[in-house]
């Protein structure tokens, strides 16, 4: 009997010891890449440029409760994100990689926090491991998650919540935890938390935890974690009346469930599409993974899944606003449904291989273009990319037409190497080269006036990026208010087509740039 006991001590210190080594790894590597090269590329219109506004003006000003963009109030999204730049700022100097650090390292925290969940909800290591490292793996989430944006933050929150939940079954005082994480998740992206808050107690529904709901742990830690949140909303409700409600919650929130706001609006099937243009491989494998839920919907682990993939996935489809972003939080669901097939494939074995042997070979085949477009255009480190893509997809495709289960470390190694070299470039923000490149714009402004000077231009829109990289107000206008705006001694910044049709009396040329001449007038 005693020697039975030393072997199960033992035996549970080695799955603990593993369980450490694998979280220890998985934080490691997201790290890695969600860091490498962070600030490599300037910011992005139009989350980035605006929350690196507010966040330098809180680090100049010191006006924590009440932040400002360009002297205005920001009365757009909570604060949450905006302080954590701030504080980065008050670190490292005010640039691109503290701007996007918290959200960085916020987002790589969820890689082993899905892992935690997944553990819990499968009662398992292998199908919990899989799932993290597909998450890993996803393009939009690496992408977004380096970005200064919200989502990765809010995700991160929200598995951290879901972790707390699970945990509950087996000590109430984990409970606590979902308080603060609701909070957390009202500070980064407000009434969001509507739509998670509601996927969590559903979940607790169906999965019979009816009596967590009687815990006291549970409503001390919602009152104690939503009290900050519930003071900030006050104080902004006091200080701005009526118009930080119609512009925080109104505007930014329940106008984009029944109207199409700036434009952004698209099909029912729009996020379909979008999980269609950047879900391979993994959306290969992930029809299996829906199916296996279904048929584990009364155990936890698929109760989750289908829960959060069906309400968050239709409640945003319906939404008349849509925006690529949006989807965001659906993808750990999704990365927990295919980690559960990657674990039965391993297990047991279960192919379909021409299916995926010619979605993958296509793949290679694509990566094979993918070298020759980028050799033409001279980008060395995208060549690379390319090459390791062809290899991988190519033995994998080999590998499963073998029926050999390793192609799933394989495709992992392929996919992370990819993904690492992608962000090494500058071209992991495709997004820059749909406009002109602001930063020599901004140097030109920045030689010829002082900051926080009102600067008016012939570009169809403001850029939050401009206006943070100049360090002056960038406001777009028409030909007519141009004029106006000159003959009133204001800085222009013009492209070439409309320098040629204003009436450029007695004006001043202080430079040009991309394309671009600022002008003033002569007399000042």
């Amino acid at each position: 009997m005693y020697s039975i006991n030393i072997v199960k001590l033992f035996t549970k210190r080695t799955i603990a010891f593993q369980e450490k080594e694998w979280l220890f790894s998985l934080l490691v590597i997201s790290l890695v890449l969600w860091l490498i090269f962070l600030g490599n590329s300037p910011l992005r219109d139009w989350d980035e440029g605006t929350y690196a506004l507010v966040a330098r003006e809180i680090y100049r000003t010191g006006n924590w409760l009440y932040p400002t963009i360009q002297g205005e109030p920001f009365l757009l999204k909570p604060p949450l994100m905006q302080w954590l730049i701030a504080c980065c700022y008050h670190l490292g100097g005010v640039q691109e990689f503290t701007t996007r650090l918290p959200g960085a390292v916020l987002t790589a925290l969820g890689v082993p926090l899905l892992y935690l969940v997944g553990r819990l909800a499968f009662k398992q290591s292998l199908p919990a491991l899989f799932a993290a490292l597909v998450y890993l793996t996803m393009l939009p989430v690496v992408r977004h998650g380096r970005l200064a944006m919200l989502d990765g933050m809010t995700i991160s929150f929200f598995l951290l919540l879901l972790f707390c939940l699970l945990k509950a079954r087996q000590n109430r005082k984990y409970a606590l935890g979902v308080g603060f994480c609701l909070g957390l998740i009202i500070l980064t992206k407000g009434m969001i938390v509507l739509l998670l808050g509601a996927i969590a107690c559903l979940f607790l529904l169906a999965d019979r935890q009816l009596a967590l709901l009687k815990s006291p742990y549970l409503w001390v830690g919602i009152l104690l974690g939503n009290a900050p949140a519930i003071a900030w909303y006050i104080a902004q409700w006091q200080h701005y009346g009526n118009t930080f409600l119609e512009v925080h919650f109104q505007a930014q929130a329940f106008d984009r469930l029944v109207q199409s706001v700036e434009g952004n609006s698209g099909p029912v099937w729009y996020y379909l599409l979008e999980l269609l243009k950047y879900g391979f491989p993994w959306l290969l494998f992930l029809p299996g993974g829906l199916y296996l839920a279904w048929k584990e919907r009364h155990h936890t682990w698929g109760s989750l899944v289908l829960l959060g993939t069906i309400i968050y996935l239709g409640t945003i489809s319906l939404m008349r606003t849509k925006l690529p972003w949006y989807i965001m939080p659906v993808y750990p669901f999704l990365a927990l449904a295919i980690g559960a097939r990657f674990s039965e494939i391993w297990q047991h074995g279960n192919f379909r291989v021409r299916t995926w042997t010619i979605f993958l070979t296509i793949i290679a085949v694509a990566g094979l273009g993918g070298c020759v477009y980028f050799y033409l255009k001279k980008q060395p480190i995208l060549i690379v990319m390319s090459i390791i893509l062809t290899i991988s997809m190519g033995i994998t495709a080999w590998l499963i037409k073998k029926r050999d289960r390793n192609f799933i470390p394989v495709l992992f190694t392929g996919m992370y190497l990819v993904l690492t070299l992608l962000v090494s470039s500058q071209s992991w923000i495709w997004e820059l080269k749909e406009a002109f490149p602001v930063k020599p714009v901004a140097d030109l402004i920045r030689a010829n006036v002082l900051p926080g000077t009102q600067i008016y231009t012939s570009f169809a829109y403001g850029r939050p990026s401009l206006d943070f990289y100049s360090d002056c107000k960038v406001t777009a206008a028409t030909v007519p208010i141009l004029q106006k705006m000159l003959s009133n001694k204001s800085y222009l910044l013009l492209d070439d087509v409309t320098l040629k049709q204003i009436n450029l009396f007695d004006h001043q040329v202080l430079g040009t740039a991309d394309k671009f001449t600022l002008i003033s007038s002569s007399i000042k």
